[in-house]
């Protein structure tokens, strides 16, 4: 049985619960948590997720708009795009559009609609979501380049008045009429902050109020929604994010006045057409009745009456249908339940109901329910009266909801929960059964990422639909398919012993490298790699053989990749490969959920007796503990995946630049992995125009070894990054002695020397003479020359004398985060006097 789905219904008097539990129940897929406030709802969802939720209008101190705000904000356990469906106690069909889409609601549902419920949950649950005049705004900033900032941001909608003290702003408050009071509480004490809240709200309880809070503060947030704040945003924050909640709050009181001014209007209509209200509610029970077939049977089953509502529901005459069997419309699986009971009905059961499909004239299945029940009059004849009604709407959106549960909406083959039921299942055969022979098959498409972000996500759908179709055509329909997620794809393949597993996983294989994927502008050809494992008796334990087949999966893409590995006992001694493994999924999981932090070490210059620039240096934030790159980038090379850093680190340090003027300039290292992907440029000029940093604040390193291996390529990139206003600068240099040539093929503005060389050039005299020879060639070729390792005063003052124009090293400064950088500053330019 298919494990259900969690459900978290969040009740209030005026939601019927009865009818709403009743509808869900009748589904039979949702696990149902039922809580009777938001704040208890809040505390659950800090601890879990749920696939799910509905919740009313008036749910407690935070009603539902901002409760739904909350899990929208990601401070929760559950994902920020849980599906959210809310059930107003009145509804305006336009008002609540407009209300549900600023609050990112999926659906807003009234109650009397709740036969459309089970239609509303599939749709929700297969399609996850994804100004006018100026306003007065009061902004409660301490930082005065943000206050600019957001005073600029902000200028096409709000008025704004700004202030660095809550005494002043308390003061402004009071003085004029504000639409919008914007706090920063991520520099005010918290009680401050409170206190502040709550006098503005003593004044004017109607007051739309938006904070600005830490990251990961989720109590903090509850606790000023509590006090009685409109909305908030967390740091880092983009300016845009900004202006939407801010838009959002200055509405929110308009949404909430209109369903007050619609209930009132609703109960006056009440109130003064009372009878026209009852009469209404007698003829809706009339027409009720008659959109429900009314049948009678005799005791073999013949129809001897039958209502006008049978021609609607099944497309056959009244005339031709009276005296023949109902039997004859139910579709052959359904007739043994009918018989039965038709059986116990006349065998003095009082009433039964039951679900089946009856075949409508153009030969379409529709899903009805029966209820049956038994009269006898005076004469003893025996009547069963029947009711049908068509419930197919329903019942496809049920089936849809467990479709759902076990499927992949973009390609239709069967998802990762299913995958891991059936995985156990299989192993639980193999184990059971001796001689059975089961095999597992797992799949990478290689290099889609390029596809998807050059060709866009849309192009990039349309190629995992036809790989699914290309796994339909070669796969017959006894074996399992699934899309694991992103790119994966696993197979099971039911009672195959290994070398036909292996000539399968071949063919699938030659299947995706010969077909030809189309786009608006052009063809290609993709191809993939594969891990193949078996599950036999012996080998029938789920987990492990998933991490078989991940090994072996590796191991085809590290052979070259286009190839099948079949993982053996000699992959397992791989403890390197498995470890490797394991930590670069954690590794890539950092990345992808930005927990990383940036490091700083100023770069000297001789000349000048200041900060040149600085380079920026990676580190990630794994289980609260920091971690170097020389710990996770063989990881990322394992998994072919360095590009993913490399992106990071370019569009958090162009943030950087935009947020510190103190980062006039930074240097950043690329991977020659990413240097030679087409996707490099437009992110770079992505973040640039999104952050608005001049791109000469940027410059890019490559390693000597990386740019000499791939030159041509390596020189279209320099040019293209020199075209675009950012330096360059070649990293480790000197290390190949023999390239001294290749650098005036070079147009990078930086050279650095090899700190190799800087470290040991005051007791080698041959150290000493490279690094010379470097300075040398660099300014001949109108360069600038860095060198690395400066770890003492003496090394400081020869390179000076030498000419060198940059220093970096630990006599100047460690790698420093930005906060500890700026207070180390005065420190570091103290250098001036010290030298």
């Amino acid at each position: 049985m298919a494990k259900q789905l969690t459900l978290l219904l969040v009740n209030a008097d005026h939601i019927e619960r009865q009818t709403v539990i009743r509808t869900l129940q009748k589904l039979n897929v949702f696990q149902i948590i039922e809580l009777s406030d938001t704040q208890a709802a809040l505390q659950l969802l800090k601890q879990q997720a749920v696939d799910l939720v509905i919740s009313g209008l008036n749910v407690g101190k935070i009603d539902g708009w901002r409760f739904s705000r909350m899990i929208r904000s990601g401070l929760l356990k559950t994902p920020k795009n849980t599906p959210i469906v809310l059930i107003p106690p009145t509804y305006c069909e336009r008002i609540a559009e407009t209300t549900a889409r600023s609050y990112s609601i999926d659906a807003v549902l009234p109650l009397e609609r709740h036969d459309v419920l089970p239609q509303v949950l599939a749709n929700v649950l297969s399609t996850h979501l994804h100004k006018s005049s100026r306003l007065n705004l009061l902004l409660l900033e301490h930082n005065e380049k943000k206050a600019s900032d957001i005073i600029d941001h902000l200028a096409l909608s709000f008025s704004t008045t700004h202030v660095i003290s809550a005494n002043t702003a308390l003061s402004e408050f009071l003085q004029n009429d504000y639409a919008i009071v914007l706090l920063d509480a991520t520099s005010t004490r918290a009680e401050t902050t409170k206190e502040l809240v709550a006098n503005i709200l003593q004044h004017k309880p109607s007051q739309a109020i938006v904070t600005i809070i830490d990251n990961q503060d989720a109590d903090y947030a509850e606790q000023l929604l509590l006090l009685g704040v409109t909305d908030f945003v967390r740091t880092p924050y983009n300016l845009s994010l900004l202006s939407k909640v801010c838009d959002h709050a200055a509405r929110r009181e308009d949404f909430m006045v209109s369903y007050a001014e619609f209930a009132n209007k609703v109960e006056q209509l009440s109130r003064s057409e009372q009878s026209y209200k009852e009469l209404f509610s007698a003829h809706q029970r009339i027409l009720l009745h008659l959109n429900t077939v009314v049948l009678e049977l005799d005791g073999k089953g013949t129809i001897r009456f039958i209502n006008p509502a049978w021609e609607q529901l099944t497309g056959y005459k009244l005339k031709t249908t009276l005296s023949t069997q109902l039997c004859d419309y139910v579709l052959p699986e359904y007739l043994p339940k009918l018989q039965l009971v038709v059986e116990e009905i006349l065998s003095g059961a009082q009433s039964s109901t039951f679900e089946l499909q009856i075949k409508h004239h153009t030969g379409a299945a529709i899903w009805v329910e029966c209820r049956f029940q038994l009269i006898k009059n005076k004469t003893s004849t025996t009547t069963i009266t029947a009711t049908i009604d068509n419930i197919h709407e329903r019942k496809e959106a049920e089936l849809q909801l467990r479709h759902l549960a076990l499927h992949d909406t973009l390609t239709g083959l069967h998802n990762r929960y299913y995958f891991d039921q059936q995985l156990n299942l299989f192993c639980q055969q193999a184990k059971l059964q001796k001689d059975i022979e089961h095999a597992l098959i797992y799949i990478d498409l290689d290099h889609f990422k390029i596809i998807n972000d050059s060709k866009g996500h849309q192009q990039g759908d349309i190629v995992l639909q036809e790989v699914a179709q290309l796994f339909g055509e070669h796969i017959s329909q006894e074996h399992l398919i699934f899309r694991i997620g992103g790119d994966e794809f696993a197979v099971l393949l039911k009672n195959k012993p290994l070398l036909e597993a292996h000539m399968m996983a071949e063919g699938i294989c030659s299947a995706i490298e010969n077909h030809r994927f189309h786009s608006e502008e052009a063809s290609y050809t993709i191809s993939c790699s594969i891990g193949l494992t078996q599950i036999t008796q012996t080998n029938s334990d789920p987990n492990e053989c998933l991490k078989q087949s991940d090994i072996a999966l590796y191991i085809a893409k590290n052979l070259g990749r286009n190839l099948v590995h079949c993982y053996s006992k000699e992959d397992d001694k791989n403890s390197t490969l498995q470890t490797g493994l394991e930590w670069g999924h954690s590794v890539r999981e950092a990345l992808k959920n930005n927990q990383l932090e940036l490091h700083y070490q100023p770069i000297w210059d001789f000349k000048n007796n200041t900060i040149a620039y600085y380079e920026t240096l990676l580190r990630l934030v794994i289980d609260d503990k920091l971690i170097y790159p020389n710990q996770f980038i063989p990881a990322l090379e394992l998994l072919n995946d360095t590009y993913l850093m490399d992106q990071s680190v370019i569009r958090e340090s162009i943030k950087a630049v935009a947020m510190h003027p103190e980062l006039h300039q930074v240097s950043l290292n690329l991977s020659a992995q990413s240097f030679l992907d087409e996707r490099l440029m437009p992110h770079i000029q992505s973040c640039l125009r999104d952050y608005q940093v001049p791109a000469h604040c940027i410059i890019f390193e490559i390693t000597e070894s990386a740019s000499i291996n791939n030159l041509a390529a390596t020189q279209a990139m320099i040019k293209q990054l020199n075209q675009l206003g950012c330096h360059f600068s070649i990293d480790d240099f000197g290390t190949g002695f023999s390239t001294f040539s290749y650098l005036k093929q070079l147009p990078a503005q930086h050279v650095k020397i090899d700190g190799s060389f800087v470290r040991d050039m005051l007791n080698d005299p041959i150290d000493l003479a490279l690094v010379k020879a470097v300075n040398d060639i660099s300014h001949s070729l109108d360069k600038y020359s860095v060198a690395e390792y400066v770890e003492n005063k003496e090394i400081f003052e020869a390179l000076k004398e030498i000419g060198v124009d940059y220093g970096q090293g630990y006599f100047i400064s460690r790698p420093l985060p930005i906060d500890q950088l700026k207070h180390a500053l005065e420190t570091i330019l103290s250098l001036k006097t010290a030298c």
